[in-house]
């Protein structure tokens, strides 16, 4: 059985469609848990601790995108190398990024928990959210590790062309999530601490499994005495790639959590609104963003094997995939705006739907930009220039970070200012 794919042979269209698929079916897999989690904690804890989980929420996303920064900047050195055959620099370049991964992995850990109380100040919680928000992070934070290694491995898969077996432990972990959430906060009623302790052990069970599936059955990634060395010239290509791609994550979060603290100086109804509208949205965009990773490991290998014709195909079948995509998933959740939001948070809390609805009608209008966007950041880390990446996520999180609080802070704009 093949566990690899050259995207540097055949009809491009289907070569990336045949990536991207299982990264984005993985992607939705995710977000469902991801929203079962909220939906629990909503229904079952009530609207205070939802606000709770969703503040933290864009913290983690952003300590996250830091390590999956340097997990997309290695995939791309793993696919040049794969695609142009040198598979001794292959074997080689794992070596090094597991040991930069790791590393940055537990300095990050570390720090957070240290600096808990900043993170919290920051993001201006409210005090009477104030403790779930803390235990809810101080127990999420442990799984920092098994989130590395989870995206280590699914990195390595990806770039040699295999999406389908990071897609099997992410379904694995999002199922084992989903029942440990209903069996910690339901009968045990352990509130956000259950939510907290499901996650970790759903990221646990997926990171290992991938790992040791991966060493088990993927023979390109079991390594020899010879690569368990620094060659500096493949560490500045990865260094290189993988802090720019980092930067450029850790930018794009760091604005969503600028945004998230503006959110949050507007009350806890507001905050619950948010917190389900996000989960919304991450149906639109996030399978964006999975086109994006894939379009760039298709760049990556062709780039590799010096197959310029077939980046230029690529790009055009990727332009009208996130076209056609944007229009229908834009339409779908106007239409559906209140119907989506009540599964989140019942009829009743009528103020937070109707802040929810707010927001979807304004920004479900624009989805289609955010798709080329991420287009462009696949297109220029998969050819090894990740700074112009971080050059268009400036300017676009400059300028929502910017208006948001200009707006915000006009009377007679305000909340709707930031959406």
């Amino acid at each position: 059985m093949s566990y690899t794919y050259d995207l540097t042979v055949g009809n491009e269209t289907k070569a990336m469609l045949k990536l991207a698929i299982p990264m984005i079916i993985g992607n939705l897999v995710q977000q469902l848990y991801n929203v079962a989690d909220t939906i629990i904690v909503g229904r079952f804890i009530g609207p205070d601790a939802l606000a709770a989980v969703g503040s933290s929420f864009s913290v983690m996303v952003l300590l996250n995108s830091i390590i999956l920064g340097f997990c997309m900047g290695s995939s791309t050195v793993f696919s040049i190398l794969y695609g142009s055959k040198e598979i001794d620099k292959l074997k080689n370049s794992f070596f090094i990024s597991f040991c930069l991964i790791g590393t940055l992995s537990l300095v990050i850990n570390l720090l957070a928990l240290f600096y808990i109380d900043n993170i919290l100040s920051f993001i201006r919680i409210p005090q009477e959210i104030w403790a779930d928000t803390k235990t809810y992070l101080q127990i999420i934070f442990y799984g920092i590790i098994f989130t590395s290694i989870y995206n280590y491995f699914a990195g390595i898969m990806r770039s040699l062309g295999n999406s389908i077996t990071p897609l099997i432990f992410l379904a694995i972990s999002a199922v084992t999530n989903i029942i440990l959430d209903i069996v910690f906060i339901v009968p045990l009623n352990m509130g956000v601490s259950g939510a907290a302790y499901a996650t970790i052990i759903a990221q646990a069970i997926s990171a290992i499994g991938l790992a040791v599936y991966c060493i088990k059955k993927v023979p390109i990634i079991r390594l020899k005495c010879k690569h368990f060395q620094f060659d500096f010239r493949i560490v500045k290509m990865i260094a290189n790639n993988s802090i720019l791609t980092s930067i450029q994550q850790s930018v794009m979060n760091f604005g969503i959590l600028m945004i998230q603290g503006l959110v949050n100086s507007f009350g806890v109804a507001v905050m619950a609104a948010f917190a389900a509208v996000v989960k919304i949205e991450s149906f639109a965009y996030l399978p964006k963003q999975e086109l994006g990773n894939a379009f760039s490991t298709f760049i990556a290998q062709n780039y590799g094997a010096k197959e310029i014709g077939r980046i230029q195909k690529g790009i055009r079948s990727t332009l009208k995939i996130i076209t056609i995509y944007g229009v229908i998933v834009s339409a779908l959740i106007v239409l559906f705006a209140k119907p989506l939001m009540t599964i989140f948070v019942s009829a009743e809390e009528t103020e937070i739907i109707r802040i929810g609805i707010q927001y979807l009608f304004i920004v479900a209008s624009f989805y289609c930009l955010i798709g080329y966007l991420f287009m462009f950041y696949g297109l220029y880390r998969g050819v090894g220039r990740p700074g112009i990446s971080i050059i268009l996520t400036v300017i676009s999180l400059g300028t929502r970070v910017f208006l948001a609080y200009t707006l915000s802070a006009v009377p007679s704009i305000g909340l709707i200012g930031i959406w």
